[in-house]
């Protein structure tokens, strides 16, 4: 199977259509799959439900399509740094369905496993826990989360070989492989595709059976928060 694309658009092509679930890797700004998402602003895809850590912020990340009203609700862990995020949920013109972190990561990966529905003790007896299952087990109480299935999986990683095989850079790795594995289809940027066989197998975070598309190309890398000190 061809699985290198010349341009995030070519990657793209055929997979869009409005309404439909995406689940992106990232934290913050890092790991994020900037070109990816800058595409579908191009493409207009609208009323789009994404399962993503956070949103970027205002003008970087899944930002841009919250900007253009692109995002009809968010499934995150965090809110924070932007004010367009804000705005437009405390204006009811943004679902929103939080998670907390560890949860939204073993959601992706159970959809990636297959398994629909899982019992975790985080949330129990907070607003995370209205409207789910509980369940006890051995005298503690458990909620029911269930696994999530997106129609499409975004993710960034450092390297690649020409079979999909991913390698990620330290802690931009955080929810990318969660996020790949839980996609009908996964597109994957990287930073560099080498030949198959160039990667230690040891090495290699995601297999390429999870990856459907491929790219290379040039990222920002743009940094959240920038704090130094004087010299």
């Amino acid at each position: 199977m061809q699985k290198i694309y010349k341009s995030a658009a070519e990657a793209l092509d055929g997979l869009l259509h409005d309404g439909m679930f995406i689940a992106a890797g990232g934290f913050g700004l890092c790991g994020i799959p900037e070109l990816l998402l800058q595409s579908i602003k191009e493409a207009g895809t609208r009323d789009l439900t994404f399962a993503s850590n956070n949103a970027g912020v205002d003008d970087f990340g899944i930002g841009i399509l919250l900007q253009t009203r692109q995002v009809r609700k968010m499934i995150s862990s965090y809110v924070g740094e932007n004010a367009e995020f804000m705005r437009q949920y405390l204006a009811g013109e943004l679902e929103l369905e939080f998670n907390p972190q560890g949860t939204l990561a073993e959601r992706m990966r159970a959809g990636g496993a297959g398994i629909p529905g899982f019992y975790t003790a985080t949330g129990v007896g907070t607003v995370i826990a209205e409207g789910k299952e509980i369940k006890n087990f051995n005298g503690k109480d458990y909620i029911m989360e269930t696994g999530l299935f997106a129609d499409l999986s975004i993710v960034k990683a450092w390297k690649a070989d020409d079979t999909g095989n991913l390698v990620f850079r330290k802690t931009a790795r955080n929810f990318n492989p969660p996020a790949a594995m839980c996609g009908k289809v996964c597109v994957a940027e990287v930073e560099e595709i080498v030949p198959c066989g160039s990667l230690d197998p040891d090495m290699i975070h995601l297999p390429g059976i999870y990856v459907h598309r491929l790219i290379q190309g040039d990222h920002e890398k743009r940094i959240e928060q920038r704090t130094i000190r004087a010299a």
